[in-house]
């Protein structure tokens, strides 16, 4: 019964944008401390918004890798811990935040999920559940920002 609770609250979600000033300031991204391991998951960056990118999983170090060596990727970040946006399912935290460039143009592809799998079926119903309220969070931010998930790299790019 419970799922099917957080199901129905999550199809009927709706996400409102509240005006036109309402972003993360840039300092959010310095205040809070970088920690991993660098032999275990820490890679050294030249793209990211820091020197080095901390990762989760294998699947996230490989994407970390790949966003440094394709050259439409013109910036990278690995989203902190606390950036979290509050769903009826619990607080969603999305994996990074990209630019690309294209064709001279310049695209935000402000949250990329990054999962093992992007099938409906191969996630929790809850962690689906927070996914699909992630995209339509960013849908109501508007054109400028793009919510994507991908299990791999390659179709990602090919999407962009």
């Amino acid at each position: 019964m419970k799922r099917q609770m957080r199901s129905l609250l999550v199809d009927g979600i709706k996400y409102t944008r509240l005006g036109d000033d309402e972003y993360y300031a840039q300092e959010l991204f310095e205040t809070e401390e970088l920690t991993g391991y660098l032999e275990r998951n820490m890679l050294a960056s030249k793209k990211s918004a820091y020197h080095y990118v901390v990762y989760d999983s294998e699947n996230e170090k490989t994407f970390a890798e790949r966003f440094e060596a394709n050259n439409a990727v013109k910036l990278y970040a690995k989203l902190p811990h606390w950036f979290k946006i509050p769903t009826p399912l619990g607080s969603y935290n999305p994996d990074w935040a990209i630019l690309i460039e294209q064709d001279g143009e310049k695209r935000l592809y402000f949250v990329l999920e990054t999962k093992g799998s992007t099938l409906k079926e191969d996630l929790r119903q809850t962690e689906w559940g927070k996914i699909e309220c992630g995209r339509k969070h960013f849908a109501a931010l508007g054109k400028q920002v793009t919510f994507d998930t991908a299990d791999k790299f390659d179709k990602f790019i090919e999407r962009v």
